[in-house]
């Protein structure tokens, strides 16, 4: 063992040894003065880690000691090397849990920064409404903005992608100036017409676009499409005329003509020809005569268009139900003007009750292609104590009366609404109706919507929908007692819509039911002047 021992520290034996041969129990080169006699040693040194020749140059004396201080030598290099791996390992799991803690702050970084990328409204309507004052401040979900983009169908184009989807170029001129804009829509709120007989008015390419680059919208494409013809729409109204029945849903006859040689003759006179798809008023003229009509019959032929003919009714008023969401508004126009067109020239707007009558039947045309979110129905009350419901709106329609502001506010509401449903598919709660065309007035009651439904049942005690025009104001002391009496000739003589009474309604009135009655009475007198 003494002779091991010796031999082991004489470095010119171990300097001899072939290369690679008991590698771990070769000694670190000697100084550089004594360098050339170990020829070996370079080779050796660049086989030997640094941690090992380190600790070989360290521990030089102790290794001649024999081979209890190599095994010492060794176990300090594995316990060196455990150290550095348990160094390495605890900084891995610090930064893995410094990250663990980081990540619901980093993971909710991304979502404020989506949640400041804004939600792009399309809002398809003339400047006459800036729709986006109604949306500033609001947002979807309390989380996504919502920026608006208004222009008409002739300032816009489009281009639809199969994964894209749309993308539209905007050039509108505000306050002069000419801007260019292009975005991706997320929402469309479309308040025009697609589509009008005019040269240049026929917008149904863009709606097929925006349904191509599956847009959603407010009403649907699918029935913005479907309202480009009053035909085609008719044709659903008569569905329903054969469903309901015509003490529910009492619609106006029509008849259509594809082309002008059909029209032949006209089954009674006068009618209301309506040339192809007339809206608003125009394309509309009345004939009276057989000889009329063959000269519309021409002018048809020029067109090159359809057309219908439907019956004139002599009309003591119109009548408009509006729907926009849950909220329900029913309207009365008497023409002063005396024009045959409710619409044209100058006319009286009255709110009036709604009732359950006018409540059915705007709910089942709010059903047709899928469901209308915005619609409207529009009939005539003739003289002859009838309803004839002519034509349904859909969210085209003008808002109208004294509460334009309040539907601007629910149409609003409808469209965060329905944008909080088609792109977070989050419930969001309908259009608030506080503000409804139904405030209820207790003790306030008039007697059934329309003479039509006194013929057929009981008169209702219908209560008041909301304050009208004409009860905005409030008149002096009215008598109570015998204004109500001096009243039944004129009853009699208009049957108007507000003023239907009984005996037994008159036999129960108090002081402020009689005051209200008188008041509409007086209401019913002023509307009787001009519609007779």
């Amino acid at each position: 063992m003494n002779y091991l021992r010796r031999r082991l520290s004489d470095s010119s034996f171990v300097a001899n040894l072939p290369n690679g041969y008991m590698m771990d129990l070769q000694r670190p080169p000697p100084p550089p003065a004594s360098s050339t006699s170990s020829p070996a040693s370079p080779a050796t040194e660049r086989r030997q880690p640094p941690s090992l020749a380190g600790q070989g140059q360290a521990s030089a004396p102790a290794s001649a000691s024999g081979s209890g201080s190599f095994l010492s030598s060794f176990s300090s290099v594995v316990k060196s090397a455990q150290m550095a791996q348990s160094v390495a390992a605890a900084a891995q799991a610090k930064s893995a849990a410094a990250a663990a803690e980081g990540a619901p702050a980093g993971s909710t970084q991304p979502p404020k920064s989506a949640v400041r990328k804004p939600k792009i409204l399309l809002v398809i309507d003339d400047q006459h409404t800036d729709w986006a004052k109604y949306f500033r401040g609001k947002k979807l979900n309390g989380e996504y903005e919502i920026r608006v983009e208004q222009a008409e169908f002739c300032e816009i184009n489009l281009a639809s992608y199969v994964n894209s989807g749309c993308m539209v170029d905007m050039q509108v001129t505000r306050g002069g100036t000419k801007v260019v804009r292009s975005f991706k829509p997320d929402f469309v709120l479309i308040r025009q017409h697609a589509y009008s007989m005019t040269p240049g008015e026929d917008f149904r390419s863009l709606v097929i676009g925006l349904q191509f680059g599956g847009v959603p919208s407010i009403n649907s494409l699918l029935s913005i499409y479907n309202f480009c013809s009053k035909p085609w729409v008719f044709s659903h109204m008569i569905k329903l005329y054969h469903s309901l029945g015509p003490e529910k849903f009492p619609l106006n006859e029509q008849t259509f003509y594809p082309n002008h040689t059909q029209m032949v003759s006209t089954p009674s006179l006068p009618v209301v020809v309506k040339m192809g798809h007339a809206h608003a008023g125009m394309g509309k003229i009345k004939v009276e005569s057989q000889q009329d009509f063959q000269d519309i019959t021409s002018v048809v032929a020029l067109a090159g268009t359809y057309a219908t003919a439907e019956p004139y009714v002599q009309s003591k008023y119109d009548i408009r139900i509006q729907k926009i969401g849950g909220n329900y508004k029913a309207y009365m126009r008497t023409s002063i003007s005396g024009n045959w067109k409710a619409n044209t020239g100058s006319a009286m707007l009255e709110q009036i009750a709604m009732t359950d009558r006018y409540r059915l039947w705007v709910d089942s045309c709010a059903e047709m292609f899928g469901g209308l979110d915005i619609c409207a129905v529009k009939a005539v009350h003739g003289k002859d104590g009838n309803d004839y419901i002519i034509e349904v709106m859909d969210s085209s329609m003008p808002l109208i009366g004294e509460h334009v502001e309040e539907d601007k506010q629910l149409i609003t509401e409808l469209v965060l609404s329905k944008m909080s449903s088609v792109l977070l598919g989050v419930s969001a709660p309908p259009p608030s109706s506080v503000k409804t065309s139904q405030p209820r007035r207790g003790g306030h009651r008039s007697a059934s919507a329309s003479p039509s439904q006194s013929a057929h049942a009981s008169p209702q005690r219908a209560r008041s929908a909301s304050t009208s025009p004409s009860q905005a104001f409030q008149p002096g002391p009215l008598p109570a007692g015998p204004a109500p009496s001096k009243q039944p000739p004129q009853l009699n003589k208009s049957q108007s819509l507000t003023n239907t009474f009984t005996e037994t309604l008159r036999g129960n009135l108090t002081d402020d039911e009689a005051k209200a009655e008188t008041i509409r009475s007086l209401r019913q007198s002023f509307a009787s002047l001009f519609s007779d």
